[in-house]
């Protein structure tokens, strides 16, 4: 069992559905057998990551550089940067925009979507 694991020596894989966009899965339960999915999201500027959903698990993300702005159905909109944690429950539509500056989110996925 690995108990720790560097970020350096996994590969970024393009993101399924936001072009440009690519992901790093860190833990997942696929590779660790556990029921949870983490992984960091880099979004280059000027792309964004369109309206999607989520039907069966909750979308947690923390932005670890720079910030744009999400969009949460019923919600609405709010600003995205370090030091905000964003909780999307599963089935709510959401987005991330406005993205200036190349963006990093550790993003959490409860439960495991790979």
């Amino acid at each position: 069992m690995e108990v720790y694991r560097s970020d350096k020596n996994i590969p970024w894989a393009p993101h399924p559905s936001a072009q440009g966009v690519k992901i790093k899965s860190l833990i997942s339960k696929k590779e660790h057998g556990l029921d949870v999915t983490c992984m960091l999201v880099f979004v280059p500027a000027g792309n964004e990551v369109p309206e999607h959903i989520h039907d069966n698990q909750d979308d947690i993300l923390y932005p670890l550089k720079r910030k744009a702005i999400m969009w949460v159905d019923g919600t609405g909109s709010s600003s995205l940067e370090p030091g905000v944690i964003v909780r999307v429950p599963k089935g709510k539509k959401h987005k991330i925009t406005e993205i200036t500056k190349d963006l990093l989110i550790y993003d959490v996925f409860s439960p495991s979507i790979m």
